[in-house]
């Protein structure tokens, strides 16, 4: 049994509030709690890891911090330095004073002075007059360090700047998904485009049906994973990801969704998490793009408008206004309907077969009395 739909253009559905796992944008909708506070360090132990992955805020909180913290500590110990030798002001001086350092008499001067110091600016109004062993001690310890942070830090806004995840920004995937006909089996469709011009090498697609299920034991399996497979016309692996691709999974009895109709799926209660793996070409670096698909989001009964159109010119136009729009066809109600019309069809051409082959030459004629004709 077919639906006859009207061709009417059907806009990009709209997101549901419905609480998914995999946000539209790929994020995680996850929260862990009752962690021993033991294992809290482990963030500490991986400090490289949890610098990367903080929010922006932070990472120039700490940088603006590390710096100035660590100008201010040198400067107490400048400081106390110059104080146990006499060289602050106010102090009593005896004839003959040597200075540790040189027009380091206030806090604020030894401030300025641990700050030209790690920043290597040395104006040449403060330096170290050599008398003293424990200033050239301390100048190179705050030296190094100065280093280390130097190379930590822009160590982690680089890493930042080059994440994976930045270059998935410029992936996306069609707003809603489609059920329709295609090559002669019932498919689930959806759209993924890359933004960039550059490839991305070695593509693979892949799904997971996230739902809650029951066993045979009585047991409840909350997110219950089943592998959903996609396919484009060239294979499912490596991907020629130059324009837009629409990604089709077969409907069959070993789908997740054989027992889906028209009208039950509103009614279901799953998620369809889709993932993308791939290297960026420019980079050389692999990101993962993924998205999520609720009941409410899969269209039954439609197809996605064509979007890649040839000009005058040569060139390939890519129309992304019709990313996730769609047009409704002919559809069947359901799997289950469209294997016994196949089947209804296929055992009517087996009978309207002909057995044999008519010989328009051939006249048949009735024999009432056999006659003997052979002579001898």
């Amino acid at each position: 049994m077919f639906q006859l739909l009207q061709g009417h253009i059907q806009p990009a559905g709209h997101q549901s509030r419905k609480t998914r796992l995999v946000t539209k944008d790929g994020h995680c909708n996850i929260e862990f709690g009752n962690i021993e506070y033991s294992n809290h360090f482990a963030y500490v132990v991986d400090l490289w890891t949890t610098f990367v992955e903080i929010r922006w805020r932070f990472v120039l909180f700490l940088f603006v911090a590390s710096f100035t913290g660590s100008w201010f500590l040198f400067s107490l110990l400048w400081y106390w330095i110059a104080k146990s030798n006499g060289d602050l002001t106010g102090q009593n001086r005896t004839n003959g004073h040597v200075q540790c350092i040189d027009n380091v008499n206030s806090l604020t001067a030894a401030f300025l002075y641990s700050l030209e110091t790690q920043t290597t600016i040395g104006y040449g109004g403060r330096a170290l007059t050599g008398h003293c062993a424990g200033t050239v001690a301390l100048i190179i310890v705050q030296s190094l360090i100065g280093v280390f942070i130097n190379c930590f830090m822009c160590g982690v806004i680089l890493a930042k700047i080059s994440l994976p995840k930045k270059r998935a920004k410029t992936v996306t995937f069609s707003d809603t998904a489609v059920v329709c006909l295609k090559k002669g089996s019932l498919c689930l469709l959806i759209r993924v485009a890359n933004l960039r011009k550059t490839l991305l090498i070695g593509s693979q697609i892949y799904g997971k049906l996230l739902r809650t299920t029951t066993t045979t034991d009585g047991e409840t399996i909350i997110l219950d994973q089943v592998d959903v497979d996609f396919l484009v016309d060239a294979g499912k692996d490596n991907l020629f990801f130059v324009c837009p691709l629409t990604l089709y999974h077969v409907i069959n009895r070993s789908s997740p969704f054989y027992e889906l109709s028209a009208d039950t799926l509103p009614q279901q209660d799953f998620e369809l998490v889709v993932f993308l793996d791939g290297t960026a070409e420019s980079t050389s670096s692999s990101c993962q793009v993924r998205t999520s698909y609720i009941p409410q989001e899969i269209q039954w009964g439609y197809s996605f408008l064509p979007i890649i159109s040839r000009s005058k010119t040569g060139k390939y136009h890519v129309d992304f206004s019709n990313f996730s729009k769609s047009v409704q066809v002919t559809t069947p109600h359901c799997v289950h309907c469209f294997e016994t019309d196949a089947d209804k069809r296929n055992h009517n051409s087996r009978n309207q077969q002909k057995m044999g082959i008519d010989n328009l030459g051939f006249q048949a004629i009735d024999i009432h009395d056999s006659i003997d004709i052979t002579k001898m």
